[in-house]
């Protein structure tokens, strides 16, 4: 499928050569403007996958104004293409985040390199969105179901909570430790303990939280786990209520 683009661009000998120089790559001007105000409509109406962009048009919006606002309503990819390589311009068009720059004149393996990398680093935005956002919903969403799903090389994983031997709090991120896997992930105590079903699982420590069924033994002020003989200090202010949830004869 053909990628889609709109060129911004008030000089009409330089957009006929930038779309000739598209179209033998292989790509479809969905749309041309000399201004940014019609750049926006053709953005909303033709909903292209990639804007190229001269910073000087006409009218009253430059194309930073233009680009920014595309990006902020379509959320489509904008790289500039233009002139002016001034560090006061470069600095301005730093702020909207564009996903290219190129100057001019252009070849066209410039064009073709900086347009593949702005649809590729687009789309791995948009996938990183989503995913951040059902890791939000997931992490917000207070639940004793008896799984939950893991980042774990960019999928989520599902884990069963009773496989979870123990949580630990590392210096920049935490632990969830199973029989056969390490899962490290960005996250609070507060958040993985909210997580996890209460009936199960117990704070410890400030740094750990355990699986009740998987604890074998309790040494001094240690619990050792079963299996994997790991052993886990009972913090001071935690000893009290972890008291209270065991049998003791």
């Amino acid at each position: 499928m053909a990628v889609n683009i709109l060129v911004v661009e008030d000089e009409s000998i330089v957009r006929k050569d930038i779309e000739r120089s598209l179209e033998k790559l292989g790509y479809h001007v969905v749309a041309q403007a000399d201004n940014g105000e019609r750049a926006i409509e053709l953005a909303r109406a033709t909903k292209p996958d990639v804007a190229l962009m001269d910073i000087q048009i006409k009218g009253n919006m430059t194309g930073i104004d233009t680009a920014e606002a595309i990006k902020q309503e379509m959320d489509i990819p904008v790289i500039y293409l233009t002139a002016f390589a001034d560090e006061p311009t470069l600095n301005k068009a730093k702020i909207t985040e564009p996903h290219g720059y190129i100057l001019k004149p252009f070849k066209e393996i410039d064009l073709h390199t900086t347009i593949e990398m702005a649809i590729h680093k687009h789309g791995k935005e948009k996938e990183v969105r989503v995913e951040n956002e059902l890791l939000r919903s997931l992490t917000s969403f207070k639940s004793n179901a008896n799984y939950l799903f893991i980042k774990h090389q960019s999928k989520l994983v599902k884990v069963n909570t009773a496989d979870i031997y123990y949580v630990e709090a590392l210096k920049d991120y935490m632990q969830i430790v199973t029989s056969e896997m390490k899962f490290t992930i960005h996250a609070t105590m507060k958040d993985i303990e909210r997580k996890l079903p209460k009936t199960v699982f117990q704070r410890l420590h400030r740094s750990y939280i355990v699986n009740m069924d998987k604890i074998a033994a309790i040494s001094g002020g240690d619990v050792i786990l079963a299996d994997i003989n790991k052993e886990i200090p009972v913090g001071g202010n935690y000893r009290e209520e972890f008291g209270e949830r065991i049998n003791i004869l």
